[in-house]
């Protein structure tokens, strides 16, 4: 029997031939990253088991990118950034992106001109810019959409603080193969969708708990014809199904991509792409026909409540908000001023760049001779520095986060449980950036085909 993508991965980590779902083995980790969130508990798991003066097994492939709580006042998020910084110091971690700290230390920079910016921004847009995706490789990281990686033909998971501790100190960790679920999209994507439609549609027709444990698969034409960004935000929610990882075969579109950014600041340039066997055995598969796919809501409070757009077009809203790991890279908001363009919106609508590159390209890229930042600004949405944001609701003084139980928010970001983005008991409904942008320019919930019409699009 023939081996999926997971199981391919998995097995040249294991150093076997072959692996099986429901396997257990050891496996040699490529990569580990954390952040400020989860950092700081997994490093005094490390100390606590190995020793007040024990090493990481390799701290050039220990990734630290600090991103939820940068841009806050609060002096106990302030404390994790610290924690990070002794820690590196004491490593001697190359891949620390915290330009204040490297130009403080006179430590080489991992990127760039440490001087033209604060941090890098979100840790899963990051890793990819940054150039630590390679296909074929095993990342772990402490946050759950770890598995934004898998778009690269990784195997990508999140991890908790104590798993992360040991494979911090010893390079390896201890893996059940999991059941692997295929979802094949047939036929081109129009103009209105975006990846988030498509995921959003696989989420409601499985359920938040349909794929845990498993791995996510997608496949098909529809697939293979978006762009990485794109990809990424198929992988990055396969989380909110449940599932272990989500991965995407690699091809041309993955190789430009890696190899434009491999090898910066010294990252490996080395790679193995993997491709499923044709007599792989799948635990699930799913054909999805894109043409009867329309634009697509979660509703609140959970992921899997979809609706079409249709159905809850109407509906009201506070604010809107495009950012985050999910719907905060460059074709997102290319994808967002496209509707925006010429218009004002009605609610405050918040644009939360995921990375500081991405925040320059708002300034490198032009529709109609105007820069999208431009658009944006002319529009009267309010811009952001890169990071997590709101997304996360974060501290009181939070860009974004809803502090009020009468707040309607439609979002490009991944999850809407009760106070996801702050209040308990706000409403968030997930959308594309396409569908979140229309719905700005009227203040209800809109289908992007209808503004897209009537604007000329």
């Amino acid at each position: 029997m023939g081996m999926t993508m997971t199981e391919k991965i998995l097995a040249r980590a294991a150093g076997r031939e072959a692996v099986a779902a429901g396997d257990n083995v050891w496996i040699q980790v490529d990569t580990l990253m954390t952040h400020d969130v989860c950092g700081p508990g997994t490093i005094a798991i490390f100390k606590e088991r190995f020793g007040a003066d024990a090493r990481v097994w390799d701290p050039d492939r220990v990734v630290i990118i600090p991103d939820h709580y940068i841009f806050t006042a609060n002096p106990q998020a302030h404390r994790n950034i610290d924690i990070l910084r002794d820690f590196v110091r004491e490593q001697g971690i190359k891949y620390y992106y915290d330009p204040d700290f490297v130009k403080a230390e006179g430590m080489p920079s991992p990127y760039g001109d440490p001087s033209k910016t604060r941090y890098k921004g979100v840790c899963h847009t990051a890793l990819a810019e940054e150039g630590h995706n390679r296909p074929g490789e095993v990342l772990f990281g402490t946050d759950s959409h770890t598995c934004t990686s898998g778009a690269f033909n990784m195997f990508a998971s999140g991890v908790g603080n104590t798993d992360a501790s040991f494979i911090l100190g010893t390079g390896k960790t201890w893996v059940k193969v999991p059941p692997t679920m295929r979802f094949v999209f047939e036929g081109a994507l129009p103009e209105y969708l975006m990846a988030k439609d498509l995921i959003l549609a696989v989420i409601g027709e499985i359920g938040v708990a349909g794929a845990t444990y498993r791995a996510m698969q997608f496949d098909g034409d529809g697939v293979l014809s978006l762009s990485i960004e794109e990809r990424m935000t198929l992988t990055n929610m396969a989380i909110e199904a449940g599932g272990k990882n989500g991965v995407i075969e690699c091809d041309e579109v993955t190789e430009a991509y890696v190899r434009e950014r491999t090898g910066r600041a010294g990252t490996r340039v080395e790679y193995t792409p993997v491709a499923p066997d044709r007599d792989a055995e799948y635990f699930y598969e799913k054909v999805f026909n894109i043409a009867q796919i329309e634009p697509m809501v979660a509703k609140p409070h959970s992921p899997d409540n979809k609706a079409f757009v249709s159905e809850v077009a109407g509906t009201p809203v506070t604010r809107a908000y495009i950012g985050s790991c999910t719907g905060g890279k460059i074709n997102d908001f290319i994808a967002a001023a496209g509707i925006i363009k010429g218009h004002e919106v009605r609610v405050p609508t918040f644009i939360v760049p995921s990375t500081t590159e991405v925040d320059a390209d708002l300034d490198r890229v032009k529709l109609g001779g105007k820069t999208i930042r431009g658009i944006f600004e002319d529009a009267g949405c309010q811009i952001g520095p890169a990071s997590c944001m709101a997304c996360l609701g974060g501290p009181a003084d939070t860009f974004g986060r809803l502090n009020s139980a009468e707040e309607v928010c439609i979002s490009a970001t991944n999850r809407n449980f009760p106070g996801r983005m702050g209040h308990k008991r706000s409403q968030v409904y997930l959308a594309s950036p396409l569908t979140v942008a229309a719905s700005a320019i009227r203040g209800q919930i809109t289908d992007p085909r209808d503004v897209m019409v009537g604007a000329g699009v």
